[in-house]
């Protein structure tokens, strides 16, 4: 007897769309506008059960391909609807996708910048969650959690609870990351200081001709973990220029567990090192294997700098999930030591921010004296414009010539420029370009608000001209030479910029990962 009671068998989306593949749509697809007479999604790399003649939309174009160890994003398959917009995003946003042969020799190639998450219409591709990890440590009574936050969280965070884009939350955050349990709080804005002291005497040091020969202008930032690992898998011949300097997490993450320790004394294998960041690359940096000289300086090299790394959006959800109404919150202020940050601290978070404090303090370390009004508010290094270029005349070297680029597109023009240059020979057209990953630097990053799909110029703006009104009228310091928790540091443990304990623990170096993949030849 018929059985009339079986439940229909269910059937996945992937194997509907191979079903539809084999029967005929004839008088379908002509009534479906848009159709082409291609393969769905164009000529590139599809699964083949979607390499169907034009009976399909032309919205169905594929998708990149994801490790699944992939440390910094994760792909939910059952909400992929192959759109094709991590396509859009990857390949000419960041210039990532389709810039290789395949097969590919080793892992999937990715820049782990995030920027598919911010365009993926469904959410299907995500950070990869760290929550439960932070939540442990937080429980664990006899670890000591320490978290910063980077200066973009600040002017992103409170859109996920419906303020507006833009809206300064510093002091919000930091009373709901104490209300959290951890430890203590401190600001990523204290080491982009720290940065500058930095990067800015080892530019000088380049523009002197101390270290000719061994470090050539112009010099790169090295802030952000995308464009460093995008210069090492497409330009490792360029490594030369890239400052030695870590980014301010990891320069924060190596100080947390040898002077923090050390001033507090605490074990530093009892310390659980967390930071909020706008960027999913962030993740993978603190896995990189050389992110662990603090443990080398106490003698155990299993100690990371930073153990985890939430994006904005994980922290959103970490106070929602505690029951948190950060709305309602009084303003908290960050713990010291480590919790001072200056004006030039908070623009690292905007395109152009690393350059305009870099050229804030370099004129100080050249002249002795602080610089005019006009490089406080260096205009022509801001705004959206996706290459922007400066000249600035400092007293005892003359003409300065910096360059700014965000997204990586825009980085493989000035990168093959400079190529082209140095093959003829010709002097370098600039002696300090600032590279960013993301479209609008950190405040456009990977793990930022999904305020608007893709993510829009006007939410860009809002987070900039935030981070710029903080920079000018909230901080009451501007130049980072001027943070007193930095000039402690100095005095009582690292001694000046680029010595032997800061070159350390604060300085790094560069893996040419060009061997992993063929790169395609331009036509």
């Amino acid at each position: 007897m018929e059985n009339r009671t079986a439940k229909p068998k269910t059937v996945s989306r992937r194997g509907f769309l191979k079903m539809l593949g084999g029967v005929s749509l004839t008088g379908v697809a002509a009534s479906i506008a848009g159709c082409s007479q291609d393969p769905a999604g164009g000529k590139g790399w599809l699964p083949q059960q979607y390499q169907v003649a034009s009976a399909w939309p032309v919205q169905v174009k594929g998708r990149i391909p994801i490790d699944p160890t992939n440390p910094s994003i994760v792909r939910d398959d059952k909400k992929c609807i192959l759109c094709g917009q991590c396509i859009e995003a990857c390949q000419r946003v960041q210039t990532v996708y389709g810039y290789y042969e395949t097969p590919i020799k080793n892992d999937i190639t990715c820049v782990n910048c995030g920027q598919c998450t911010l365009w993926c219409p469904t959410a299907a591709i995500t950070e990869r969650d760290e929550i439960d990890k932070v939540v442990k440590a937080l429980e664990d009574k006899n670890i000591h959690v320490v978290v910063q936050t980077a200066p973009a969280t600040r002017v992103a965070l409170g859109e996920e609870f419906g303020m507006p884009p833009g809206s300064i939350v510093e002091g919000k955050q930091v009373a709901a990351l104490k209300k959290l349990g951890f430890d203590a709080v401190f600001d990523t804005n204290f080491t982009a200081d720290l940065t500058i002291m930095e990067e800015g005497t080892e530019l000088v040091r380049r523009v002197a001709g101390d270290l000719k020969g061994v470090k050539p202008l112009p010099q790169f930032t090295s802030c952000s973990p995308g464009w460093v690992k995008f210069c090492e898998y497409f330009y490792p011949d360029l490594l030369e220029h890239m400052s030695s300097c870590k980014s301010p997490q990891q320069m924060l993450g190596a100080l947390v567990k040898t002077y923090y320790a050390k001033e507090k004394g605490i074990d530093p294998a009892k310390i659980f090192s967390v930071s909020i960041m706008p960027c999913t690359a962030k993740k993978y940096e603190c896995n990189r294997p050389e992110m662990n000289d603090a443990g080398k300086h106490v003698g155990n090299e299993k100690l990371r700098d930073v153990d985890v790394v939430l994006t904005t959006r994980e922290l959103a959800r970490l106070i929602k999930m505690k029951g948190i109404d950060i709305n309602n919150l009084e303003d908290a202020q960050y713990d010291p030591l480590m919790g001072e940050g200056t004006g030039a601290a908070v623009i690292f978070g905007a395109t152009g921010g690393v350059m305009e404090a870099a050229v804030r303090s370099a004129y100080f370390l050249i002249t002795k004296e602080n610089p005019p009004e006009a490089l406080l508010n260096l205009t022509p290094v801001r705004g959206l414009q996706g290459v922007k270029e400066a000249s600035l005349e400092i007293p005892g070297v003359g003409q300065v010539n910096v360059a700014i680029c965000h997204g990586l597109s825009n980085a493989r023009k000035v990168l093959d420029q400079l190529r082209e240059d140095k093959k003829q020979g010709k002097p370098p057209r600039y002696h300090f370009i600032e590279f960013m990953s993301c479209p609008g630097g950190c405040i456009s990053g990977g793990g930022q608000p999904r305020t608007s799909l893709p993510p829009s110029d006007q939410v860009r703006q809002a987070r900039l001209n935030s981070i710029y009104q903080i920079d000018a009228k909230i901080y009451k310091k501007r130049l980072s030479h001027e943070n007193q928790e930095v000039a402690m540091l100095y005095q009582k443990f690292l001694e000046k910029p680029n010595s032997h304990l800061a070159e350390e623990l604060l300085h790094t170096e560069y893996v040419d990962r060009s061997k992993t993949f063929t790169p395609k030849q331009k036509a």
